[in-house]
């Protein structure tokens, strides 16, 4: 297909009382609709875009992202943004709900990085790929292209049965009584969190969440118009006594919560915290969903809520995609019979069943001896990238929230003065480096001087350098 040529440059005002993402996305959206650019034409790629009319690449990927959400553009991953055909029609457009700009940031610089050679991921949610079994994942697609005609079907609805059975197996390790009928396989945990919005949430709603939380699903809660109340996190899980105030001020249906080795922070639950979240939400009549996509990086077995709960008032989801391979898409959600049912129903008429290529391979890496001593030498790399991340930040004059000893995620900000951080992100992707400002961990959106680390991407001379001579010009 032929790009199409770049219409005349458009006329940006950075003084203007509009955004200079509003800015891009009126104009481009006025063009479409007065048909100055062909239905099915290729865009011009963001950073033609960004260095034509001198703009930030980040500006530029926060108005085509706006543009995608309105139904005017269609991103295509690896081939860039065309124009949608529906797009070129004036009329009969139906309404579509916008993105705040502060809601669009966190996938949008993943997907526009994640794939850039030599990028240092120092912000990421995810390992790096030389960092999981390779081999092991090998001999699981031999022994599947064995017998590959029993991958092309439709699966079972709530996954691959032995899959589930094994899940349920690991979930007994951690005191958490379920069986196979109890567990729902997912696209990865994002989709477990989305089908769980979907069943217990409506427009209008409010719900609790983490402050800071994980990114994707305020993105998520936001598409659902749901309204979101954040808890202050401490280094010990929630600040309960600000839980407790907002249960009474809010009536929340539902508690969102990251236990262990907590996105963003690092922070864990402690049994105390535990138990009065619990007993809590068990006053206040509400649903606890206790995301554990990290419990396999964990040092040692603290207690889970669900475990303490036995899954009457809590929903957990896990993931494998920290230990086996984030690009299997296989996660899962357990919980009580009639809330599953639910669950169920939401991703049947989403997607069908889940990959049942995907989740044998799963299954065939668990069962292999050698999966828990490579979950252990994880562990350990994860443990060593935690001090050297840790140690080299404070010598770079930054203060840590707490320390996890394990897990991916440091959560850092500057000892002295406030830092723009989304500045600071923005300077340094241009030097090719993927970094993640704080506020696009928080509900309202709010700029303040926290990042984000992932420790495994963090072992750059490159990444503290740039830190050193950029950190002082976003001083605000």
């Amino acid at each position: 297909m032929t790009d199409l040529i770049m219409k005349p440059v458009l006329t940006l005002d950075p003084n203007a009382d509009e955004s200079l993402v509003q800015q891009i996305v009126a104009a481009l959206g006025e063009q479409v609709e007065t048909r100055q650019w062909r239905a099915g034409g290729r865009v011009p790629s963001i950073r033609v875009f960004a260095e034509t009319h001198g703009v930030s690449t980040f500006t530029v990927v926060e108005a085509y992202d706006r543009l995608v959400a309105q139904g005017v553009f269609l991103a295509r991953r690896g081939s860039g943004f065309y124009v949608a055909e529906q797009a070129a029609k004036a009329e009969g457009k139906a309404p579509v709900y916008q993105l705040d700009e502060a809601f669009t940031n966190g996938w949008s610089l993943r997907n526009v990085f994640e794939q850039t050679e030599g990028t240092i991921h120092a912000g990421s949610g995810w390992l790096p790929e030389t960092w999981f079994d390779t081999e092991g994942l090998a001999r699981a697609l031999r022994q599947a292209a064995v017998n590959p005609g029993k991958l092309l079907a439709y699966g079972h609805a709530k996954g691959y049965t032995p899959l589930r059975e094994q899940i349920a197996r690991q979930l007994a390790e951690r005191e958490i009584d379920v069986t196979a009928d109890g567990v729902l396989t997912t696209l990865g945990a994002n989709q477990a969190l989305d089908l769980v919005i979907r069943r217990l949430t409506q427009p209008g709603d409010t719900v609790l969440v983490d402050e800071p939380c994980y990114s994707d699903l305020l993105v998520a809660l936001r598409l659902r118009g749901v309204k979101v109340a954040g808890i202050p996190v401490t280094p010990t899980g929630p600040d309960v006594a600000l839980l407790a105030q907002a249960f009474e001020n809010h009536r929340p249906k539902v508690f969102f919560t990251n236990t262990r080795l907590h996105n963003p922070t690092g922070a864990s639950y402690s049994a105390a915290t535990a138990f009065k979240v619990l007993k809590l939400a068990e006053t206040h009549a509400c649903i606890v969903v206790e995301d554990d996509v990290c419990a396999d990086l964990v040092v040692g077995n603290p207690l889970t809520l669900a475990s303490m709960d036995q899954l009457k008032r809590v929903i957990y989801i896990g993931s494998f995609s920290k230990t086996i391979g984030a690009g299997l898409r296989v996660g899962f959600v357990a919980a009580e019979p009639s809330i599953l049912e639910g669950l169920l129903y939401h991703k049947l008429v989403s997607g069908m069943s889940t990959p049942t290529v995907t989740e044998h391979l799963t299954h065939t890496v668990l069962l292999e001896g050698h999966f828990r001593k490579q979950v252990e030498q994880l562990r350990d790399r994860l443990a060593n990238a935690q001090d050297k991340t840790c140690r080299r930040l404070e010598t770079a004059g930054f203060e840590i929230f707490c320390e996890p000893r394990s897990g991916m995620f440091a959560w850092a900000r500057v000892k002295q003065g406030q830092v723009d951080t989304a500045k600071l992100s923005e300077l340094a992707a241009r030097d090719n480096i993927l970094l993640a400002p704080g506020q696009i961990f928080y509900s309202s959106g709010t700029p303040n001087s926290w990042l984000r680390f992932n420790v495994a991407h963090c072992n750059y001379d490159r990444l503290f350098a740039f830190l050193e001579t950029s950190v002082p010009a976003c001083l605000v």
